[in-house]
C-alpha cells in the first residue's frame, strides 16, 4: 500500500509483477540513473509511464490554472472596482466548491482522465483567480509575487530531492503526514470557530497568523518531496502512462495549497 501525505497518490496502482522499471525523478540510489534514462519507446499499449508524461501532464495543468487564474483576476479587479464584490465572491466560492467536488470524485473514483484532471484546473484557476484579485486590492503586485515564489519553492525542493539531500524515509513520511494533519485540524478549527464568529487569529494577518501561515508554506514544501517519491515509484514500477494526470492532479493539489499560503503571507507582511 503506498503511503503519502497527498490523497491523490495513494491510490495510483502498483506496476504489474515482473515488469521493467523506469528512471524518474528518483534520488541517487547505489549508481542507479535518474531523469535523462532512456525511457520505454512510446506508441505502445499501456505503456509505463514516464517522467516526460508527468511532466507534460502537469505543464498542461498548471498551464490551464495559470491562464484562466489571470483572467479571472483581472475580472475580479474590475468587478470590485465597480462594487460587484458579490459577484467576486460568488466564482470564489463556486471555483471553490466545483474543484473540492471535482477533487474528491478523481480521488476516490481514481478518474484517470485528462477532461477531469484539466476541469479541475481550471476550476482551481476561477478560485484561485477571483482570491487572487481581492488580495490585489490591498497589496499591488502581490499575486504574481506569490506566484513566483511558489514556483521558485518548486524548483528548489525538486532539487533537494533529486540530490538526495533530504531523504524520504518511512519515519520522513510518518513525521510529514502527522504534520498535515496537524495543520488540517488547526484550519477546521478556525473554520468552524469562525462561523460563530469567534476569531482564533490564524487568519488574522496578526503574528500567530503570520507564524502559522509560515508553518503552512514549510509543510506545504516538505510535501512535494513525498509527492516527487510516490510519483518516482510509480515510474520505476512502470504504472501505466495514462495516471500521469493522476500524477499530475496530486501535484496541482500541493502547487494549490502553497501558493495560497505564500500569497496570505506577503498579504500580511506588506499591508501592515
Amino acid at each position: 500500500m503506498r503511503t503519502s501525505s497527498n490523497p491523490a497518490f495513494r491510490n495510483l496502482p502498483q506496476g504489474a509483477a515482473g515488469q521493467a522499471s523506469y528512471a524518474g525523478f528518483q534520488q541517487p540510489q547505489g549508481g542507479v540513473p535518474g531523469y535523462g534514462t532512456p525511457q520505454a519507446p512510446s506508441g505502445e499499449a499501456d505503456r509505463p509511464m514516464t517522467v516526460d508524461d508527468v511532466v507534460m501532464k502537469t505543464g498542461a495543468s498548471l498551464g490551464v490554472t495559470l491562464l484562466i487564474g489571470i483572467i479571472t483576476a483581472i475580472w475580479a479587479q474590475g468587478q470590485i472596482a465597480a462594487g460587484s464584490m458579490g459577484a467576486v465572491t460568488g466564482a470564489m466560492i463556486g471555483g471553490m466548491i466545483v474543484g473540492l467536488i471535482l477533487a474528491l470524485v478523481i480521488i476516490f473514483k481514481q478518474m484517470v482522465s485528462a477532461p477531469m484532471t484539466l476541469a479541475y484546473s481550471a476550476a482551481e484557476g476561477v478560485f484561485l483567480g477571483a482570491i487572487s484579485g481581492v488580495f490585489e486590492m490591498i497589496v499591488k503586485g502581490v499575486a504574481l509575487q506569490a506566484v513566483v515564489g511558489t514556483a521558485a519553492v518548486f524548483v528548489v525542493m525538486l532539487v533537494v530531492y533529486k540530490t538526495g539531500a533530504v531523504k524520504v524515509t518511512p519515519k520522513f513520511r510518518k513525521w510529514m503526514i502527522g504534520a498535515i494533519g496537524g495543520v488540517a485540524v488547526l484550519m477546521l478549527f478556525n473554520l468552524v470557530m469562525s462561523l460563530f464568529g469567534v476569531n482564533v487569529g490564524l487568519r488574522d494577518g496578526s503574528t500567530m497568523a503570520i507564524i502559522f501561515s509560515i508553518v503552512c508554506i514549510g509543510v506545504a514544501a516538505f510535501s512535494f518531496l513525498l509527492d516527487f517519491d510516490m510519483a518516482d515509484q510509480a515510474i520505476r514500477q512502470g504504472v501505466p502512462a495514462k495516471f500521469a494526470w493522476y500524477v499530475a492532479f496530486g501535484l496541482m493539489t500541493t502547487l494549490v495549497w502553497l501558493y495560497l499560503e505564500i500569497l496570505r503571507l506577503l498579504t500580511y507582511l506588506q499591508s501592515e
